[in-house]
């Protein structure tokens, strides 16, 4: 997953590896994939409710399904403040 802004300095990383087991059956959605970043990333737990996520460099909802190989980007929010 690649993170930018607020969400790159919470994680101290740009980019990110989550665990997700079912991600080769299709079967895993943007926000179980949410879920289990918040689970390996505590550090990112308060930003999740708040970013919004490309699937492919196009938005998703929480209910798109990922398949491996999809490119996931998190954006913070970008009216400034902090969470």
């Amino acid at each position: 997953m690649l993170l930018f802004a607020s969400l790159k300095d919470a994680a101290q990383a740009d980019r990110i590896a989550v665990q997700v087991p079912a991600l080769a059956d299709a079967t895993v959605t943007v926000e179980e994939l949410l879920a289990q970043c918040g689970r390996q990333y505590p550090n990112l737990l308060p930003w999740l409710p708040h970013v919004r996520v490309a699937v492919n460099c196009e938005y998703a909802s929480g209910l798109n399904l990922l398949h491996a190989g999809d490119e996931i980007a998190l954006l913070p929010p970008v009216a400034g403040g902090h969470v």
